[in-house]
């Protein structure tokens, strides 16, 4: 199975996911990109997106950036992730870039940049770090 085939199918699984509206954009060896739009339900009272959707898709985008340099019969799990929040994430959409930093049989290094979209403008909202080890499907 193609990586971006096998990483859809283990998207479209992902209940959060669903419950955010998020889509997984592209998917190749080593980087991510998941995008989700900025709701009334999963904004915060200022009305920006809330940092546990960053959170969440930049550590999804960061977790199959991972999936997709291991073979077939494994998935990954988050075992660290740490998040930097680096500015208000306001506008219409978020996505998140996640790539691979370190690839590892028993550790994988990761990383996530998410941006907020507002129009044509993107702007730097989160950092994310983390570690996903490889575990059987």
């Amino acid at each position: 199975m193609e990586i971006e085939d096998r990483i859809r199918a283990s998207f479209a699984r992902q209940g959060l996911m669903t419950t955010l509206g998020a889509r997984l954009d592209s998917a190749r060896e080593g980087k991510v990109e998941v995008s989700a739009p900025i709701r009334p339900e999963t904004g915060q009272q200022q009305g920006m997106a809330h940092a546990g959707l960053t959170f969440a898709i930049g550590d999804s985008a960061a977790g199959y950036a991972a999936l997709s340099v291991m073979p077939a019969d494994n998935e990954v799990v988050t075992s660290e992730m740490k998040i930097h929040l680096l500015a208000p994430a306001r506008g219409t959409r978020l996505v998140a870039r996640g790539r691979v930093v370190k690839p590892g049989r028993r550790l994988v290094i990761v990383t996530a940049d998410v941006f907020a979209l507002d129009g044509a403008e993107e702007r730097h909202v989160a950092l994310l770090t983390g570690t996903m080890v490889p575990v059987p499907a």
